[in-house]
């Protein structure tokens, strides 16, 4: 389990696979560990990397108080660790925000990036109340330990899953932990989405209600993205709709990489390119839909 001396800090890290990297970014809480599946199912063809975020899991607490820029910052020395000059990135959740702001800092890095069920802003009164909530709980221990198995249990698919998310979540440092719920009310980067310009990926679960209105912001400010909802899920969906959404992640990366390598031209008011709506058909199962992005001036 290799641990890294980065940017003041402590990282754990994993690489599975070799080809084109792909770095994944877990929600406050959660770890690396939220994307095994990820992991064992795309790594036969792409670089794997996950990260437990600084106070997270097994990486070293942080001494100075969590934000996005800093944990873009990791992420962007990580790279440099690893001899990365690019990458794909996802973010899952609030781990999506963190993606978004990385773009914002450091374009020039990343192929493009795979947001799941992220949000650029929390301005619902729903989500605002959880997020309180996680804050207030992650004041005390023994109040932290039963979001933790709320946590973990509601991003499980099985009791294994529900074992290793917790485990690992039990390791993190409770004073960080609370610094990252606590940044993600007052964090906004909707005003700047349209100078992310890198081919975004956005998936969500129709049946993630209150992240509609999140998607739409997303699809109304994003000059180059395509969008797939499954019919069947909510928000969980990195270990509760793995296959597909690593058969999508796959298929997509395949369509952009096709494109660079043909030198293709891409018309912004064109959202959803040929090849990626041909992938889309080879691999569509019932439950998934693909829903129109259309131009907003």
């Amino acid at each position: 389990m290799p641990l890294e001396n980065i940017n003041g800090t402590v990282l754990h890290y994993i690489v599975k696979g070799e080809g084109i990297p792909i770095i994944f970014v877990h929600p406050p809480l959660l770890t690396g560990a939220n994307f095994r599946y990820q992991q064992v199912q795309l790594s036969d063809e792409f670089k794997v990397i996950t990260f437990d975020i600084r106070g997270h899991g097994q990486s070293g607490r942080s001494l100075v108080p969590i934000t996005y820029s800093i944990i873009a910052e990791d992420i962007k020395q990580l790279m440099d660790r690893l001899g990365l000059e690019k990458a794909y990135i996802c973010g899952y959740s609030t781990g999506g925000t963190v993606v978004m702001q990385t773009l914002l800092a450091y374009p020039e890095r990343f192929y493009g990036a795979v947001l799941v069920s992220a949000m650029s802003e929390v301005s619902d009164w729903v989500l605002r109340s959880r997020i309180r909530a996680a804050v207030q709980l992650s004041r005390w221990r023994a109040a932290l330990r039963v979001l933790m198995l709320g946590i973990a249990w509601g991003n499980a698919d099985q009791r294994q899953t529900f074992r290793n998310l917790f485990r690992d979540a039990k390791r993190g440092n409770r004073k960080n932990i609370h610094q990252y719920y606590k940044y993600s009310l007052s964090f906004n980067c909707t005003e700047h989405l349209e100078q992310i310009n890198n081919p975004v990926l956005l998936l969500y679960g129709k049946k993630d209600w209150g992240f509609t209105r999140y998607r739409k912001i997303l699809e109304s400010r994003l000059p180059n993205y395509d969008v797939l909802v499954f019919g069947k899920e909510k928000h969980q969906l990195p270990t509760k709709a793995a296959d597909e959404m690593n058969a999508i992640i796959r298929r997509w990366i395949r369509s952009i990489e096709f494109r660079n390598e043909t030198a293709e031209p891409r018309h912004t008011e064109a959202r959803h390119d040929d090849e990626f709506l041909v992938a889309y058909e080879d691999i569509k199962q019932p439950g998934i839909e693909r829903e129109a992005a259309e131009h907003q001036p």
